[in-house]
């Protein structure tokens, strides 16, 4: 007759402990949200510059909106929005302002915002992103690449964040691009031409987010 294998009672305990850790299903941990970051209006800027002849010259967009969702560990799940009031221009010369804001070139009271919408961001290197999106300006629309530097990233010690009004933590960028203001009509009929006013618009968007 053939005997029956037996088992000291220590090893038997943990055959039966590891067939029930084997047998019980393993519990997902739910995917982390990307969070949305507080953007501090006073400490950021959209700008643009331009040549006149041979001189650049900038200006500024006083009011804005930037919906910012930022994931530093994994950045392919942020995005960004920014809508810009464009009667907000501002490049310290009122009359060009106000030509600015006429037909000749943003048609402001009929066209009175320029937005950007990200549809994906991807790391290139450390520290350094690209969103890609739509970029829309009076009817027309372009697909641009908006590059992003993570200028920093800190976390705010306990009397700090009280000091801050309950801010934990504080990341700053710089994101800019170029396009041709000709493909959205920015400067029609003789303003089209790039001998006075160039064609190539670098445009800026430097921004302090934080959140509690």
């Amino acid at each position: 007759m053939r005997k029956g294998l037996i088992l000291p009672g220590l090893a038997l305990a943990s055959l039966l402990t590891m067939g029930a850790a084997i047998g019980t299903p393993r519990q997902e941990e739910k995917p982390r949200e990307p969070m949305a970051w507080n953007v501090d209006a006073p400490h950021s800027e959209v700008s643009f510059s331009v040549k006149h002849f041979f001189t650049p010259v900038s200006g500024t967009f006083g009011s804005y909106e930037i919906d910012l969702v930022f994931d530093p560990q994994a950045p392919e799940n942020s995005t960004v929005m920014v809508t810009i009031d464009v009667a907000s221009v501002d490049t310290n010369n009122e009359r060009r302002d106000d030509h600015l804001l006429s037909p000749d070139f943003f048609d402001a009271e009929k066209y009175p915002k320029i937005t950007f919408e990200s549809s994906s961001v991807r790391e290139v290197s450390p520290n350094r992103l690209v969103a890609t999106g739509n970029l829309t300006i009076k009817e027309a629309t372009m697909e641009i690449e908006l590059a992003i530097n993570l200028l920093g990233i800190t976390d705010l010690a306990p009397e700090m964040q009280e000091m801050m009004g309950g801010i934990v933590q504080v990341a700053s960028f710089e994101a800019s691009t170029q396009v041709d203001r000709r493909y959205f009509e920015v400067g029609v009929a003789n303003w089209a031409q790039t001998m006075i006013v160039g064609g190539d618009v670098t445009i800026s968007i430097a921004v302090e987010a934080n959140h509690d």
